[in-house]
């Protein structure tokens, strides 16, 4: 005959424990909540029912403003002002602010110490000071204020946060990989390419997003050389004299939900290739 060992019973789950909301998580969340909160309100009153040319008060809730989102054609100009200026500028700064940024963070040269110290003073300088030099430049140079002159500010303040971006990525990376890829015979420009873009492209993409947000969001710089040019800032800044309609906040939350996507994704894509 055979015996049957007899089966040990089933422990019993652990009671779950309850996590209390300590102070710095109440904290936390309250700093979440009031930075939202201006984002919310915007999308909120982009569906307001307003009849008057203030949109300060709830009226009712409606999806027209998005479907005459383009009725008024000096918003939608200076829209389109600011989205072009800003995608050619980050276009132009993440050229230049790479190539410097790969410069500082690898190689030795006479000045380098001048440079870094150039870069961060762009960075750290107020905003007033960096528009009013550049008129003094523009002016001195005789260029006529306007979409030029607005692409150019961009590019000059952009460039630093760009570099500096690249610059930390740069300096972690084993140089042991491109040594490797050059002793199997790779030549500088196929380095560059295969091996070197792909490892800062993360830095690449960190510095793009914010020479964009950088860009589209200037007000004071670009007030200081526009001239006759009007970008979204410049526009709402205006319009609060007469009355901001709400094709501003519809525009806004556009401008926003486009910016969390391209974020989303590009966290996803360095999320991907880290693993």
């Amino acid at each position: 005959m055979t015996t049957i060992a007899p089966t040990a019973a089933p422990r019993p789950a652990p009671p779950r424990r309850r996590r209390r909301i300590s102070g710095l998580h109440l904290y936390t969340l309250l700093v979440i909540a009031w930075l939202i909160l201006p984002i919310a309100i915007m999308i909120l009153f982009g569906f307001n029912d307003t009849h008057s040319k203030q949109n300060f008060q709830w009226q009712g809730f409606t999806f027209k403003w998005y479907v005459h989102l383009f009725d008024k054609e000096d918003l939608t100009t200076a829209v389109v002002n600011s989205l072009t200026i800003a995608l050619l500028s980050t276009a132009i700064t993440t050229v230049l602010g790479t190539f410097a940024g790969i410069a500082l963070g690898r190689h030795r040269f006479r000045g380098k110490g001048a440079t870094n110290l150039v870069l961060f003073m762009a960075i750290s300088c107020p905003e007033i000071v960096m528009g009013a030099s550049l008129l003094s430049m523009f002016v001195t140079f005789n260029l006529p204020r306007g979409y030029l002159t607005i692409l150019l500010a961009h590019v000059m303040f952009s460039i630093a946060f760009v570099a500096v971006t690249v610059r930390a990525r740069v300096v972690g990376l084993d140089p042991a990989v491109e040594e490797a890829a050059q002793d199997l015979g790779a030549g500088p420009w196929t380095r560059f390419r295969l091996v070197t873009l792909p490892m800062i492209m993360p830095g690449v993409v960190a510095g793009a997003l914010l020479a964009f947000v950088l860009s589209i969001d200037d007000f004071v710089i670009t007030n200081f050389t526009s001239g006759s040019t009007i970008t979204f800032p410049l526009w709402i800044y205006g319009s609060t004299r007469t009355g901001t309609p709400p094709q501003v906040n519809v525009m806004g939350t556009i401008i926003f939900a486009v910016g969390v996507v391209i974020a989303v994704v590009s966290a996803r894509r360095s999320i991907r290739a880290s693993r």
